[in-house]
């Protein structure tokens, strides 16, 4: 049985260091973005999550933790767990800041998913999203991991990127594989912020650090929707939800692509739409 490559999560955690540091450098005073009631959520994930007043809700893979916070703002008690050193310390102060009260855990998701077993932590919502799947290697352990700190009746809830859009590069060339067992070395987070401006940053995009280069490799991964939603039914988790969608939330991809109504980014008239994003709705059986 495969087991997830620690190794390569390490290149990532030191790639994603750098790259958090890149990315809040464009989005100015966000804790008073969230002192003014600002919110980086997207109607999917809320829709997808339902009501959360009162829900104990984790956030994994959490980054430097402004969905995070946005969630905790609707009700929830929310945790949010990250591999990054340097975005789980932004999370942790801009939690402070912002006067939004959330616990956030320097983790490998792996590592937590066993620690919050152990401890017999149970969650009513776990939730991730967008550029997440794409860093876990072992998806079976991700999967029972999932299954193992959701409460009877809990469920899990994923908004991400397609690996459809994930294929092309900038220019839309084919350049990765659908899918693919081993691990694609490659050079590191880059500065998709950047690239997104408002998309991402709605409250008002800073220059910021400008031709971003990041030191140290990253490693990832090219999981197929069949190996995501299979990872969670072998795990005991029951689809309720599979949805796809012809655009990318916040996140440009291409150069062609262009912003419309709700930050969503669409190829232009004349290019064939590929799917740029999925959604996934499971829940633990009762």
């Amino acid at each position: 049985m495969p087991a997830p490559r620690r190794d390569l999560h390490e290149l990532n955690r030191l790639a994603w260091n750098e790259a958090t540091r890149a990315h809040n450098s464009h989005k100015g005073d966000q804790a008073r973005f969230f002192r003014e009631g600002g919110s980086t959520l997207f109607p999917e994930e809320l829709e997808l999550l339902g009501p959360l007043e009162g829900k104990r809700l984790v956030h994994l893979q959490c980054n430097a933790g402004q969905d995070s916070l946005s969630l905790a703002r609707l009700g929830a008690r929310v945790t949010g767990v990250d591999i990054s050193d340097e975005a789980i310390a932004f999370a942790s102060e801009l939690s402070r800041a912002a006067g939004i009260p959330a616990d956030f855990v320097r983790a490998d998701i792996y590592d937590w998913f066993d620690a919050a077993a152990a401890a017999g932590e149970q969650f009513d919502l776990a939730f991730s999203s967008y550029g997440a799947v794409c860093w876990l290697s072992d998806l079976s352990a991700w999967g029972r991991g999932i299954a193992g700190i959701l409460a009877p009746g809990g469920a899990f809830v994923l908004v991400e990127f397609h690996p459809v859009v994930c294929m092309y590069d900038d220019e839309l060339r084919l350049t990765w594989p659908y899918r693919d067992p081993e691990p694609v070395l490659g050079d590191g987070v880059g500065d998709y912020v950047a690239a997104s401006r408002e998309g991402l940053v709605p409250w008002g995009f800073e220059e910021g650090v400008t031709g971003f280069k990041n030191p140290h490799r990253g490693a990832e991964f090219a999981h197929g929707t069949a190996d995501v939603i299979t990872a969670l039914i072998e795990a005991g988790l029951v689809l309720e939800v599979f949805r796809e969608y012809e655009y990318a939330n916040g996140c440009r991809f291409f150069s062609c692509a262009e912003m419309r109504e709700g930050r969503r980014y669409y190829l232009p008239a004349g290019v064939p739409a590929i799917p740029q994003m999925y959604a996934v709705r499971a829940r633990k059986p009762a």
